[in-house]
């Protein structure tokens, strides 16, 4: 045992009986545990919270199938690095020998060049690759290296595997078992923990290590006073940080204050950024509310400039009060289906031509050849509007904007019929 080594990796499980939890991987028939115990493991990724035994469960399988097993963390790996990797397995390489597992954690943080340079090892057997990520690997991993992963979801802890673990630390480990230590509350740990394992375990240690006496009586008012402050599950470099600004978004759009602010809550609690929020803010204002309130687009931009001006903690009242404005405003996402239909025409469409009458005619050659030919001033005509044809001839007739019924859009749709007749 390694001098002064954490509890959680004094517990770390080196076979799948002792492993806790994800019983859809690895219980009994399950798709994990049926490819381990036929000795035949394809390439895949595990996806999952901190905490929940991805490295432990790539371990263990490396160990029951006697592989070779190389690790490497992509926080502080090159593509030097996965090269010389690679260029291992292949000199250890007979008819006869399996092939190594090649572990990658946190693989999300590996560049694309990165990525690529495992392609080649995966797709010929070189290396079975395992990888590790708490991000989405549909988003953080290429298309090319994830075709030929299968991903695997793994889940926060179970309120009763993380009982069990507590009870397990206590009777197993050895440096806990010369104490005598009493667990009368389990609230508190499994709060804090949050469904993470590691946490759990690390908790438990603090909380054992901080008493004086060898008799110890584990509360929930002993664990936040030795805590000091809740540490809250929001993680702002993880997976949970878009979680969290994604209910806050969503919450908004649904035009419910109070869980709105909730969400804003955990965002600030978990410190978040006080200039990434406001940004969230002035975007939701322009594609959840747009032009049924036009003035939630000016406050949320005047948010955004306070904040930078105030800083925290004075932000969050900021913050909260344009949080709750935007979430009981008017919705329409008009603009933002607009813009959507636009795109997706031009992509269809390709490089129209811009109408003669509409084009700048600097020179006297492109006077000569028709530029801006007919073009009608709209401020030469009553009202300030003349009726031409803005669009190129091929999608003339089509529509981009569609007012909603909200009483702001119901303003413009009643201008726009004036103006357009039936067009609108």
């Amino acid at each position: 045992m390694i001098p002064n080594q954490p509890l959680a990796e004094r517990l770390r499980p080196t076979e799948l009986k002792n492993y806790l939890g994800q019983k859809h991987l690895v219980g009994e028939k399950s798709v994990l545990r049926k490819m381990i115990e036929s000795g035949n493991i394809s390439s895949f990724i595990l996806w999952g919270p901190p905490g929940v035994g991805k490295t432990t469960l790539a371990k263990i399988i490396a160990n029951q199938l006697n592989r070779p097993f190389y690790t490497l963390s992509a926080v502080n790996s090159g593509v030097k690095d996965v090269r010389e990797v690679i260029s291992k397995a292949e000199k250890q390489k007979f008819f006869s020998t399996p092939n190594p597992i090649l572990f990658i954690d946190e693989i999300h943080r590996f560049s694309k060049s990165q990525q690529d340079s495992l392609l080649g090892a995966v797709e010929n057997g070189t290396v079975t690759l395992i990888g590790a990520t708490t991000e989405n690997p549909s988003f953080e991993v290429i298309s090319p290296l994830l075709s030929r992963c299968q991903v695997y979801v793994l889940k926060p802890q179970e309120k009763e595997d993380l009982e069990y673990l507590i009870d397990y630390a206590l009777q197993n480990d050895n440096h806990l078992k010369e104490k005598s230590v009493e667990v009368k509350e389990k609230e508190a740990l499994l709060k804090f923990s949050g469904g993470d394992a590691r946490k759990l375990l690390n908790i438990l240690e603090l909380v054992i290590n901080s008493q004086t006496s060898e008799d110890i009586t584990i509360t929930n008012e002993l664990v936040t006073k030795e805590l000091q402050e809740n540490p809250s599950m929001y993680d702002k470099d993880g997976e949970q940080h878009f979680d969290i600004a994604s209910a806050l978004i969503k919450s908004i759009r649904g035009s419910d204050p109070d869980a709105s602010v909730y969400w804003l809550a955990r965002m600030i609690e978990g410190g978040e950024d006080a200039k990434f929020i406001a940004r969230r803010l002035v975007i939701s204002a322009s594609e959840d509310i747009g032009l049924a309130n036009p003035n939630a687009l000016l406050l949320a931009n005047a948010c955004f400039q306070a904040v930078n001006l105030v800083g925290m903690p004075e932000s969050r009242i900021i913050l909260s009060e344009t949080t709750i404005y935007l979430a009981t405003s008017p919705k329409s996402n008009a603009s933002y289906m607009a813009i959507n239909k636009a795109q997706a025409l031009v992509r269809e469409t390709g490089n129209l031509s811009v109408p003669l009458p509409l084009r700048n005619a600097p020179t006297k050659l492109m006077k000569d050849l028709g530029y801006k030919k007919d073009y009608k001033y709209a401020h030469d005509y009553p009202g300030n509007f003349i009726d031409q044809q803005y669009l190129p001839d091929e999608i003339k007739t089509q529509r981009l904007y569609i007012p909603q019924r909200n009483a702001q859009e119901l303003k413009i749709w009643e201008r726009l019929k004036g103006w357009w007749q039936n067009r609108f």
